[in-house]
């Protein structure tokens, strides 16, 4: 999935507006069982675990949000498809306000 509207498809817009809200914690346990409701290696659950990862960065889980990084990048990799940054998140609540 690539593009402003497949990310706005993929990421919960609750996780979105809560990410962008500053409570990070809820962001990521909806994006958590966003990722969960993928097929587990697709790109769909490559790029919300990666997601999960950032988040968890940003809430200075560093060790955590490292290893779901690896985990993500390695199926993108291989499937291809963009990496999202936090900006999806912002691009997401975005998309869900218009």
């Amino acid at each position: 999935m690539d593009g402003t509207k497949a990310w706005a498809a993929l990421v919960p817009p609750g996780a979105a507006h809560a990410f962008v809200d500053g409570d990070e914690r809820l962001a990521l346990t909806l994006l958590s069982r966003a990722r969960d409701a993928q097929v587990p290696g697709s790109r769909g659950w490559a790029q919300l675990e990666r997601l999960c990862g950032l988040v968890l960065i940003h809430i200075l889980r560093e060790v955590e949000g490292t290893f779901a990084l690896e985990r993500a990048d390695a199926c993108l990799d291989r499937l291809g498809g963009e990496r999202p940054g936090l900006g999806w998140l912002e691009a997401a609540a975005g998309e869900a306000q218009a």
